[in-house]
């Protein structure tokens, strides 16, 4: 069966050998507190930064999902309001979940096929936290690093907030043009559903100190003090954390992803350009995602190649949001092989000519 689910998604088939690892080495019974546990969060840490290219002084917690993590910053971080810019349904819901802890929060939307007109962007003076997806899976689209260099020039008082479940350990991200970012592992981390991963900067655990919100399990502060000494503020999932060191250690450096997977977009793009009559949802090449391709077609023509395509042992995702019925979704990412898209080609091609 070959998976291009864009999340959760192809696990790295490594991944079975490290769960026998972890149970043979003990690791599943280990307590959150000793020394063994330390080292491997200590570990793991150092890991990160060196695979990912995190900044040394930004600071990295763990969290059960990419969702706990909207959590963590309306209620650690957005005393008043935050501002959300979006053009997709997980950008929204984003925005919907803030209004719920944050009333005021407020959204401003922007076409998939535009570039995010910085300039023009109505922030109001006692916005906290300005929030971008960076990229949009259910269309397929991304904001790139330039415009986000753009809104930390032009707002500097706000925190930047990015959600790149879609893209961390699969782009090389610049985690200096922003002071949040957060990500879960069941896409580009190649690893089951199960836990988040937030980096924030030294400027964003300044914010957390000076509002010292404590009302929370999972304050910021809270995972700020204990993840000093390589802890967690509460009793942390040990077996993900334990299967990304694992894999983490036999990964390239994030350079090298980046590379082979934005080359492998750029072919799979070029690909389905080749069909007149089968439209990709996103035509500007300037905003489509490396990592998230989205197909459009008639709604029946649509759940037809779906169901044709699980009859020869492919998973395509199916669309999301506004676009559920009229699109189909192809991940791009690491953990699933080249010849896979070789075999997804092939699909393609008898359905098409």
């Amino acid at each position: 069966m070959f998976n291009f689910y864009p999340g959760p998604s192809k696990v790295y088939p490594e991944v079975r050998d490290y769960l026998t690892m972890a149970y043979d080495e003990g690791i599943l019974s280990i307590p959150h507190r000793g020394e063994r546990f330390v080292q491997m969060m200590r570990e793991l840490v150092g890991l990160l930064r060196t695979k990912l290219n995190i900044p040394q002084d930004y600071f990295i917690f763990f969290t059960s999902s990419a969702t706990e993590c909207w959590e963590i910053i309306a209620q650690s971080l957005t005393p008043h309001k935050s501002l959300h810019l979006y053009n997709g349904a997980f950008g929204e819901k984003w925005c919907q979940y803030a209004k719920r802890l944050r009333p005021d929060s407020y959204g401003q939307s922007f076409e998939v096929e535009d570039v995010l007109d910085v300039p023009n962007i109505p922030v109001e003076d006692d916005t906290d936290v300005i929030c971008v997806t960076q990229t949009e899976t259910s269309n397929g689209t991304q904001v790139n690093m330039q415009t986000l260099l753009r809104l930390q020039n032009q707002f500097k008082d706000p925190l930047l907030a990015i959600d790149a479940t879609s893209s961390m350990a699969g782009l090389n991200l610049k985690f200096i043009r922003a002071d949040i970012w957060f990500a879960s592992v069941q896409k580009c981390f190649g690893l089951p559903a199960g836990m988040g991963i937030l980096v924030c900067s030294p400027r964003t655990i300044q914010r957390a100190k000076a509002l010292n919100d404590r009302k929370h399990y999972n304050s910021l502060v809270f995972l700020h003090e204990k993840m000093l000494n390589y802890q967690t503020a509460f009793t942390p999932n040990v077996l993900s954390l334990y299967l990304l060191k694992k894999v983490l250690e036999h990964r390239p450096l994030i350079k090298a992803i980046d590379q082979h997977l934005v080359q492998r977009a750029q072919e799979l793009y070029a690909y389905f350009e080749e069909f007149a009559d089968v439209p990709l949802l996103v035509e500007n090449p300037e905003v489509r995602s490396h990592t998230v391709l989205a197909v459009k077609g008639q709604d029946r023509w649509i759940q037809e190649i779906k169901r044709q395509a699980l009859q020869q042992g492919i998973t395509l995702g199916n669309g999301y949001g506004a676009w559920a019925k009229n699109t189909y979704r192809i991940a791009n990412f690491p953990a699933i092989a080249d010849q896979e898209y070789a075999s997804l080609r092939s699909f393609i091609s008898t359905q098409y000519r």
